[in-house]
């Protein structure tokens, strides 16, 4: 991770194609393009390597999860259950559509723990989005039960997580939508790009037509299109779905380098006294994007992160401090800070929210340290790196 560091041929000759037709819309000017339509060549291969139905392309990761709850209904004053854990999309997304995020705990995954959600779930909730942070996917199982059981929508945020499975699905077709970044530091990237994943037909005409003003796509002629209900301006261009038409050929290939990597860095930290990995729930099969352990204290993963720095160790994150990921930083959400007026449910909810404590996730976060796998390595400089922690995070707890 991530796909830019293995830009190639097969993406300047996708992104070439384009360039040749002069087409760079993904609607329309069909006498022009001569047969390429790269956006529905990059839907097409994500429905086959995700084994859905259906796959809708769009702007971006967020762009991808407001349109899916919108395509399934979600709007003022719905509830939707999210993770403390997570990229600030997430309730953006939420917000855009004017329903409520309602965070909940996390647990040993670095995902939405199954029993937080239950308590959480109000008359008002709709949908439960787990997000699978960091290459690795949460319980799904016990929060599809739950959803069944309340009759809730199950939305898999697997913006970070593409390419892993959970009970032999691929993460993101296991619930009923499952949404993908593309985003310049994404596994597979379109530069700026997302989709979403489903198997139901209503969705995703809902989201074909809502990710472009609400155009109906009937017939060639596009300004005969009618509009059966209100959208907005999602599209993705050519140009960066071309790029993505190439990288998606390339995840199982760049899933095993990163697997081979982080294997190397695992063995390095595994057997360090006091050091615990994450939990990859069972029959879960993560991306190996990042790897991620706990230190046997909050004061020790914060001295294990400045050794590391220092020791010139990049891209290893300390999330609890981090203000794009963890609650704890969100002061424009729980400040309710918008250039506009929120609805009053909104706001009512935001007010509490800001002396709410997410203690279990405190107790995960707090011991928490995430390494990045870069595709980019040679076997050298991965083992020169693993060395190298194990050596530093050896030194820090031998020293308490």
């Amino acid at each position: 991770m991530p796909g830019f560091e293995m830009f190639g041929a097969l993406e300047r000759a996708e992104v070439q194609d384009v360039l040749d037709s002069g087409v760079l819309m993904r609607y329309g000017f069909d006498g022009m393009r001569n047969g390429h339509w790269k956006a529905k060549e990059l839907e097409k291969a994500l429905a086959a390597r995700m084994e859905t139905r259906y796959a809708q392309v769009v702007s971006s990761g967020t762009a991808a999860l407001t349109v899916a709850l919108a395509s399934a209904g979600i709007g003022a004053g719905d509830e939707v259950i999210i993770p403390t854990f997570t990229f600030v999309a997430s309730f953006e997304a939420v917000l855009s559509v004017g329903a409520i995020p309602v965070l909940a705990d996390i647990d040993d995954t670095l995902c939405l723990n199954p029993e937080a959600v239950e308590k959480a779930i109000t008359e008002r909730t709709k949908a439960v989005m787990p997000v699978h942070m960091c290459g690795s996917m949460a319980d799904l199982r016990p929060l599809k039960t739950i959803c069944e059981k309340r009759g809730l929508l199950l939305i898999e945020d697997a913006c970070q997580a593409i390419g892993g499975s959970y009970e032999g699905k691929p993460l993101g077709s296991y619930g009923n939508l499952g949404c993908f970044s593309f985003d310049y530091v994404k596994t597979i990237t379109c530069g700026e790009g997302g989709a979403l994943i489903t198997d139901n037909e209503a969705y995703y005409l809902n989201a074909d037509h809502y990710s472009d003003h609400g155009h109906d796509h009937v017939g060639s002629d596009r300004g005969a299109e009618t509009h059966p209900f209100l959208g907005y301006n999602f599209r993705i261009s050519e140009l960066n779905a071309a790029v993505g038409v190439a990288q998606v050929r390339r995840l199982d290939d760049f899933l095993r380098i990163q697997e081979k990597h982080y294997r190397i860095l695992e063995r390095a930290v595994a057997g360090l006294e006091g050091i615990t990995l994450r939990r990859v729930p069972e029959t879960g099969i993560q991306n190996y994007s990042f790897l991620n352990f706990f230190m046997p204290s909050e004061n020790l993963a914060r001295k294990s992160h400045k050794a590391l720095l220092k020791a010139g160790i990049d891209g290893c994150f300390y999330w609890y401090d981090n203000n794009w990921h963890y609650y704890r930083k969100w002061e424009h959400l729980t400040g309710a800070k918008s250039l506009g007026p929120l609805g009053g449910e909104v706001k009512s909810y935001l007010d509490r929210l800001q002396s709410q404590v997410f203690s279990d996730s405190d107790h995960w976060m707090g011991r928490n340290i995430s390494c990045l796998v870069k595709l980019g390595w040679n076997e050298e400089e991965v083992e020169q790196r693993a060395a190298a922690m194990h050596k530093t995070l050896s030194e820090v707890l031998t020293t308490v």
